[in-house]
């Protein structure tokens, strides 16, 4: 096991250098120069000069990815000269908004996901689950801001029921004092994950089904309520451990979109406005952020599974 553990830390280690090296290049492909993107299309050549030199774009590229590795190290992203501030201070106030949408999303998507997986696997091709699994493949299919319009206009501009827009605090603490402005987004973000999760808990509910422990459990008449939270449920769960560390990428691409649709003030909303208005620190500091995100979630699942499966065991 501890083997193992150092073998996929290593490996975590050279995916982030991998980042760190595509974003490093990234940075010096952009339009003019780096200097001359960051300080925007009115800078002069001396400002851009001063710029470059005071920041070490005039060294060699070796040099300049030593340094802007060295500066990772010491929590410094970059600064946004659209908002007048550190890319560090930006995201560590929006992070936990969008945290707090993430969070719910997956919550409600287990709430739904997992009784849908069941059901479907003890009603394997019936008619309940033909109608379930077209279902789910039309809203996996649907496009985030299709589906979060549509919530929109049925919700908020027809029924009247949920605002057309998310909370509007900049804290975690404002966004939970507005219970309803969040029940749009979240559902929006959960959708197509519930179509995601049901099915692979579907499929491995049936795996289990077919184990002789569980059969002999169904023939000595044990209640199906203890069946499923006793021998289904603990077992069929194990691979959405894997599933949620492989999911995060996908969950927060639709978090940007959800967060722009409903103006909701977190980090993918402030992603989209850092791309409309071509804020290049901020966009690469997001990227390298949300690449630590996944290397970590993803390195979490694998040991975690072990944790969950007492039946894994690491070589």
């Amino acid at each position: 096991m501890t083997s193992y553990i150092l073998r996929r830390v290593a490996q975590s280690v050279v995916v982030l250098f991998g980042v760190t090296l595509i974003v490093f290049l990234l940075l010096q492909l952009l339009p003019g120069g780096p200097a001359a993107a960051q300080l925007g299309e009115g800078a002069t050549a001396q400002q851009i000069h001063y710029f470059s030199v005071e920041n070490g774009y005039n060294l060699p590229v070796l040099d300049q990815y030593w340094r802007y590795i060295e500066r990772l190290f010491h929590g410094n992203l970059g600064y946004s000269y659209s908002y007048n501030q550190t890319v560090a201070s930006l995201l560590e106030q929006n992070i936990p908004k969008t945290a707090l949408l993430i969070g719910l999303s997956y919550i409600l998507t287990m709430l739904i996901a997992v009784p849908i997986g069941i059901i479907q696997a003890f009603r394997s091709n019936t008619a309940v689950d033909y109608v379930i699994t077209g279902t789910a493949f039309f809203t996996y299919s649907m496009p985030q801001f299709w589906l979060s319009t549509l919530l929109i206009l049925w919700f908020s501009v027809s029924l009247h029921i949920f605002p057309s827009q998310g909370p509007q605090g900049n804290t975690v603490i404002a966004a939970l004092h507005d219970p309803q402005g969040l029940v749009l987004p979240v559902v929006s973000l959960s959708a197509v994950s519930v179509a995601l999760f049901s099915r692979f808990v579907r499929s491995s509910a049936m795996t289990v089904l077919v184990q002789d422990y569980v059969r002999t459990a169904r023939g000595k008449g044990v209640p199906l309520r203890r069946l499923v939270v006793k021998h289904i449920l603990r077992n069929a769960l194990s691979p959405m451990v894997t599933l949620f560390g492989v999911s995060l990428p996908f969950v927060i691409g639709g978090a940007i979109v959800v967060e722009s649709v409903y103006n909701y003030q977190g980090m993918g909303l402030l992603l989209w406005k850092a791309a409309t208005s071509r804020d290049y620190p901020l966009l690469l500091g997001f990227t390298i952020v949300i690449g630590t995100a996944t290397v970590v979630g993803n390195l979490l699942a694998d040991l975690l599974y072990a944790v969950v499966d007492p039946r894994v065991h690491y070589e």
